[in-house]
Formats: structure tokens, sequence, C-alpha cells
């Protein structure tokens, strides 16, 4: 005769489970936002192990990510075959999701965010920027109200340099109509001053600005912990005051 406690503790899969618990049927029932993160990403994947459900997966998942949907985000494919029953299919399927979701985030931030501070520029700034192992060189294109045109990237480079072209930067603001523009880029190591050679870009590039009717209102050098804004440090002033004026 078999034991009663083995069918008891036997693991359930989703199919066994009572309709509302199920993640498919919870979120027809409820609506996306009742479900947990283990659950939307049980959704993703669909099936999980031989003696796991695709929420168990899930769960394990995120519990390696620290239970953290950011961390998540910030995991390679490789990562998260690390996880038993996370296949290369599967982490794509995650990533796909998590980007789109990025991407979201970031174009609801443009339409909406009025740059007034050196502060919403680097918040603006974060989505792009953030935990990024390389340098990366953004540009911020303002409408005359100063409010955000779009974010984009101009130049990728190594752990300690970039290189930003500037016929490239200006004409990426010219087809997009901008009215002024924020430079940054990121420095991995954590070191907000900046390099001679930020500092003659950003001379040469508000040089350029001027003569477009295109002005540089500031640099940012981004950091995980903290920036530094070169209109706050005086710098943008300063450089303003070396350039002559156009007649």
């Amino acid at each position: 005769m078999s034991n009663p406690t083995d069918s008891a503790t036997q693991k359930l899969t989703i199919k066994d489970w009572a309709e509302e618990d199920k993640p498919r049927e919870k979120m027809l029932l409820k609506g996306w936002r009742a479900l947990s993160d283990a659950e939307l990403i049980a959704i993703l994947i669909a099936t999980g192990t031989g003696n796991e459900t695709a929420v168990d997966v899930a769960k394990k998942l995120m519990a390696t990510a620290g239970s953290s949907i950011d961390k998540l985000a910030r995991f390679t494919i490789k990562d998260m075959q690390k996880v038993k029953g996370i296949g290369q299919a599967k982490a794509i399927t995650i990533g796909a999701a998590l980007e789109l979701g990025r991407r979201r985030s970031t174009e609801d931030r443009e339409q909406t965010t009025k740059i007034s501070s050196s502060r919403d520029a680097y918040l603006a700034l974060k989505p792009y920027l953030h935990d990024l192992e390389v340098e990366q060189f953004m540009v911020i294109l303002l409408n005359r109200a100063n409010a955000i045109l779009k974010i984009v990237s101009v130049g990728i480079g190594g752990v300690s340099g970039v290189i930003a072209d500037v016929k490239v930067i200006f004409k990426t603001a010219l087809e997009n109509n901008a009215c002024g523009i924020i430079l940054s880029h990121n420095h991995p190591s954590g070191n907000t001053n900046p390099s001679k050679a930020d500092l003659d870009l950003t001379k040469t590039l508000m040089h350029a600005g001027k003569t477009l009717d295109i002005p540089v209102l500031d640099h940012i050098i981004y950091t995980n912990h903290g920036y530094k804004s070169f209109a706050d440090e005086g710098i943008i002033e300063h450089y303003s005051s070396l350039i002559p004026d156009l007649k």
C-alpha cells in the first residue's frame, strides 16, 4: 500500500492548482498587477523542469537576482542559464521582455521630462548609463522649452575612454530639430573628475554649437553613485566666454 504522505508531498504542476492560482488564469481574473514578479516570469518561460513548475523555476531565478527586477535586467543570457530550467531560449525571452520594459520607461520619460537642473539630466540618463562596464557617450536633445526630444548614443568605447564625433553629434541634433544639447558620458571607475580629453571635447563641441545655434548647455560625467556637471562647476560658462561672438 502506498504511503498517503507520498501523494500529499508530491510536487504539483500548474495544471493541478486551483484556477485562481494559475498565473495565466490569475492574470485574466485579476489583471497583470495581481501577479508577482515570479508569476510574470513563469508566464514567459511557460514550462518548468521534470519536478518543478515554471513558477518554481522563476522563483529560483528571482532569488539569484536578490528578488530585484533591476538586478535581473542586468543579467546576461549566460547568467540566467545558470538556473536549472532556464535554457537559452527562455533566457532570451526574459531578456527581451525586460528590454521592452526599459524602452517603455525611457520613452515615457523622454516625452514628459523637462530639464531644469543637472540632477534632472542625471536621472534621465540613468536607464542608459547605469551599471555599464564600458564608457558610452550620450547626448540629450532638447526643444526650446528644455524638454527632452530624444536621448541618443553617439559613441561606445572601452573601460577607460570613448570617442565622440562632432559631426555625428550635430547631424543627430539637426535631424531632430534640437534647440540645445546636453552631453554626457559615464566613468565606470566611479571617478567624476573630467580628463583633459573631456574638457577639450567639450570646448570643441561648444564652439560648433555656437556656430550652428545649438548651444551645449552642460556636460554630465555619470557614475552609479553620483555625477559632475560642467555647468554647475562653471566650466560651461568659462568656455562660453572664450568663444567669440559670431557677427
